[in-house]
């Protein structure tokens, strides 16, 4: 009898166990049968989660620091009507492929879409957050600037953009979970077709509308203009797409028509003030000229003191000597530092779209060091990385440097960041430069302040709270403490050598530096001083001379204006370049104003036309860029 119950208890865990198993099984069987009869249930939504995405990508763009969802900011710029339609139709052009394979094939098709265009959300974001514009065709012949920037652009991701990816989790997962999924699905050609005739007739129908309609104001299309519409009105996907077109069409070989060379011609005649000398003109003619651009330096950290220490005592100290620009803004856009090596030296904006020197590095510029060749000085320019990092080397070669020494020119025995140590680069050029014939004109750019702003602990000298020192703005003062300090060390070995009582050195930013890439992180930083959330976008504009009296100049200006006003210092004839510059003079002008690479107009006018005419030179800056417009004029 005991054996008979143990038997029994044995058989009915068996039975159990069965049960259990083919509840499991028919479980699993019904959720595949579903799944299979609603075959395109993936297909709808991918629509409906990229359309998800694109809304929470616009409301973190468009609020204040692209970190933080604004669902009111994600529609402020709509000018489509419904403006979703236009982002789901957008959309299906591209998913309406699907319907062309069959199988597991359709499902993996869907997955990978949604895969590659949240990658491309996240790009933009992390580009946005550095540059204020997202990523182009153009970036692709930039490919010599990753191994450079790799982890600058890896500080710009942020927790948040893990959101674009959870949904892929999923899906993968059921993918590989569920293998009969799909396994059905046949070709279904019609409905692509449909799905694409109803996609481009919709986009086509509002692009008439907004565009072509007279009394529009044409913003569905505004690329260049304003990114932020554009992106708003045509979804990201849009964006894209427009922007492959534009590249496409602006590659294109166009000359100048007379009209639009008519219409240069006007705006330079109108923008000249044509104001009597005063004392400054000429007072450093035959001097040698030193312009030193310093990487991410910004204004807000000059005069000032962290925990009783100056950030930048060096500058500071040089200041009872020089002319000290202290409302000078940046105005760079696509190509960043490159742009400022642009506008030093032509004081012409960049274009719209790409880097200037990646797209046109062999342009013809009406330029300073052209004009001070014709002076009788040696021009060099010198930069501590590779020649192909902004493509700078063909493109200073061309703007009118006769040398230029890259990174191979140098021992590279200490190397910070981006490229060799600052302390090492200016102890190499150093006896270069007291070597030189003079006059000559040397520019050079410095590399260890670049982001992401992690000095070695050795030269970080600034004693800082721990809390402070782990920030990205620590770091940024430490960076800018260590790079100020070898300004101080160059200058001072010029200073022995007696190469500094004939030389004028000009000292600039860039482009503004922890602001532009982590001001998110900046207003986070506590215990907080007032004076390190300055985000106005400006930097330091100083032109020192030794024994010179110092002063501080108030006037609102950008980096377009550098070459006009040390041309004017250098003894330059106006005449030789007064058709050609989008800047002013800032020693010898009455107009306060700069207008910054996003068309925002920071100072006074006179009125809307004035303002207009103004912000219309950075529209046609970019023409006179992509029609080579100097060398149709004549400049060699």
């Amino acid at each position: 009898m005991p054996s008979t119950k143990n038997d029994l208890t044995c058989v009915s865990k068996i039975n159990t166990t069965n049960a259990t198993r083919n509840f499991t099984i028919s479980l699993r069987n019904h959720i595949v049968s579903g799944l299979m009869e609603l075959q395109d249930t993936v297909f709808l939504f991918t629509t409906l989660i990229l359309l998800t995405k694109s809304v929470l990508f616009l409301g973190l763009v468009n609020n204040e620091n692209a970190t933080r969802f604004n669902l009111l900011k994600a529609f402020h710029s709509f000018s489509s009507s419904p403006p979703m339609v236009v982002y789901i139709a957008f959309i299906v052009i591209i998913l309406s492929f699907a319907f062309i394979f069959q199988g597991r094939t359709r499902f993996w098709f869907l997955v990978s879409c949604n895969t590659l265009l949240s990658a491309l959300l996240v790009a933009d974001l992390m580009y946005y957050r550095g540059f204020n514009s997202f990523i182009t065709p153009y970036l692709l012949s930039q490919t010599t600037n990753l191994d450079n920037l790799f982890s600058s652009v890896v500080s710009m991701l942020r927790p948040v953009d893990l959101i674009f990816f959870v949904d892929l989790l999923v899906l993968v997962g059921i993918g590989l979970k569920f293998k009969s999924i799909y396994t059905k699905a046949q070709r279904k050609t019609y409905t692509l077709f449909l799905l694409l005739a109803f996609s481009v007739s919709y986009i086509y129908y509002q692009h008439v509308q907004l565009d072509l309609n007279e009394k529009s104001d044409g913003m569905l299309f505004r690329v260049a203009w304003c990114p932020n519409e554009t992106m708003s009105n045509l979804s990201p996907l849009g964006y894209h797409s427009y922007d492959i077109y534009n590249f496409y069409k602006d590659n294109k070989d166009n000359k100048m028509t007379p009209g639009e060379n008519q219409e240069i011609n006007n705006w330079f005649g109108q923008n000249q003030e044509k104001l009597p000398a005063n004392d400054y003109k000429g007072i450093f003619k035959g001097q040698n000229l030193i312009m030193i651009q310093v990487e991410s330096l910004e204004n807000f950290v000059l005069k000032q003191k962290v925990n009783g220490q100056e950030v930048t005592p060096n500058l500071n100290k040089l200041l009872a000597n020089s002319i000290y620009f202290s409302n000078f803004y940046e105005q760079v856009y696509n190509g960043t530092s490159s742009d400022a090596d642009l506008m030093t030296n032509t004081s012409i904006y960049p274009i719209r779209m790409g880097a200037t020197f990646f797209r046109f590095p062999n342009n013809i510029y009406n330029s300073l060091p052209k004009l001070l060749r014709g002076m009788g000085y040696s021009t060099l320019a010198i930069h501590p990385d590779k020649g192909s990092y902004w493509n700078w080397m063909p493109a200073l070669t061309s703007i009118g440097f006769e040398k230029t020494m890259d990174e191979t020119h140098f021992n590279t025995d200490e190397k910070i960041g981006l490229g060799i140590s600052d302390g090492s680069y200016f102890k190499q050029i150093a006896p270069i430069i007291a070597s030189e014939k003079q006059p000559f004109y040397n520019f050079m750019v410095t590399l260890t302040s670049h982001s992401p702003f992690e000095l070695p602990d050795q030269y970080r000298k600034l004693v800082l709270s721990e809390d402070l020192n782990i920030t990205k703005l620590g770091g940024y003062f430490q960076s800018i403490n260590y790079t100020d300090e070898q300004i101080g060390n160059f200058l001072g070995t010029l200073d022995k050598s007696g190469v500094l009582d004939n030389t004028v050195v000009v000292i600039y930013g860039d482009h503004t530096g922890v602001h532009k890439y982590y001001n998110d992180e900046v207003k986070e930083v506590q215990p907080q001083e007032n004076w390190w959330l300055d985000d106005s976008k400006r930097i330091p504009l100083i032109i020192y001379h030794k024994g010179m009296n110092g002063r501080e100049v108030a006037i609102t200006g950008g980096q377009i204006d550098t070459m006009p006003t040390v041309a004017y210092l250098m003894g330059i004839n106006e005449a030789s370049y007064k058709n050609t510059v989008f800047g002013r003079n800032l020693l010898n002008t009455n107009k306060d104003f700069a207008v910054l690479a996003n068309k925002q107009y920071v100072g006074e006018a006179a009125n809307n036309e004035e303002l207009e005419n103004k912000i219309k030179g950075i529209d046609l800056a970019d023409l006179i860029i992509r029609k080579n417009y100097y060398k149709e004029a004549g400049y060699k």
